[in-house]
């Protein structure tokens, strides 16, 4: 893998670091994590420095055991800007947006995580269960007017194809109106599984091709924690780096770089 260049037009709507956490289920069957109220306040008093806006959202009057693994709240560097960190029950995200640069993104993300293991008050009881690393990228094209199968062998070099007499008889469209595809590939390095999903969607409000790319790690593929996070973060990144720069390769690149 070689180092890629930096683009002056990234396609990136959002980049994501996502930590689950094992939560205790009670008599009742339901889950919880008996630990939350004391991380978020721990968690508050560690990140106030540098993510100084505190959003609690709609969740966050949800009781703590219908709302395992959903976000409840938000911190933010200042009010409406990014990067955010967001934490409910048994979960965790770092979320960046444009301004993302790799090495910003994941110094960022290490000291949040570090953060939250200081922040576990009973660390015995700290069970990571998942980690995940997501790029959402997205580059315009109208659908509506034009055929996605041929825009993703063209331009991504993804070849989809349906049989042609399926529309020999005139009486179905063979423009696709939508398109959702999703793929996994197991991972040896790091040890877990990549997902790739293509939809149709809208940025900034015009039609355009969403492509997710996810690595993600959990039970007996992920690392030792704390100490291997960093070794993780940057074997999935190469993946999810490497893969973007391929599928790009060619008149996608020179549109994002500018040229």
């Amino acid at each position: 893998m070689v180092a890629h260049r930096e683009l002056k037009n990234k396609p990136l709507l959002e980049a994501i670091l996502e930590v689950r956490w094992q939560l205790v289920k009670s008599d009742a069957g339901e889950e919880k994590d008996p630990h939350y109220k004391l991380i978020l306040g721990r968690l508050y008093d560690r990140l106030q420095p540098i993510y100084p806006e505190h959003q609690p959202l709609s969740t966050a009057s949800v009781p703590d055991e219908l709302v395992g693994h959903v976000v409840q709240h938000r911190f933010r560097v200042a009010t409406d800007d990014w990067p955010l960190v967001q934490i409910g029950p048994g979960i965790l995200t770092f979320n960046e947006t444009k301004k993302y640069r790799w090495e910003n993104f994941r110094r960022n993300i290490e000291e949040v995580f570090n953060k939250l293991y200081k922040a576990h008050p009973k660390i015995e009881d700290f069970k990571i269960q998942q980690l995940s690393l997501r790029y959402v990228d997205a580059v315009a094209f109208d659908f509506r007017q034009a055929n996605v199968f041929d825009f993703l062998k063209d331009k991504l070099k993804i070849t989809l194809q349906l049989p042609g007499d399926l529309f020999s008889d005139a009486e179905v469209d063979s423009l696709p109106m939508h398109l959702i595809w999703q793929t996994t590939f197991r991972s040896r390095n790091p040890s877990g599984v990549v997902k790739l999903n293509f939809a149709t969607g809208q940025k900034d409000g015009s039609p355009a091709i969403i492509w997710e790319t996810t690595v993600i790690s959990a039970g007996d593929d992920l690392p030792s924690l704390p100490d291997d996070f960093s070794k993780w973060l940057e074997s999935a990144h190469k993946i999810t780096s490497d893969w973007f720069f391929k599928l790009i390769d060619g008149d996608l690149e020179r549109r994002f770089a500018g040229e």
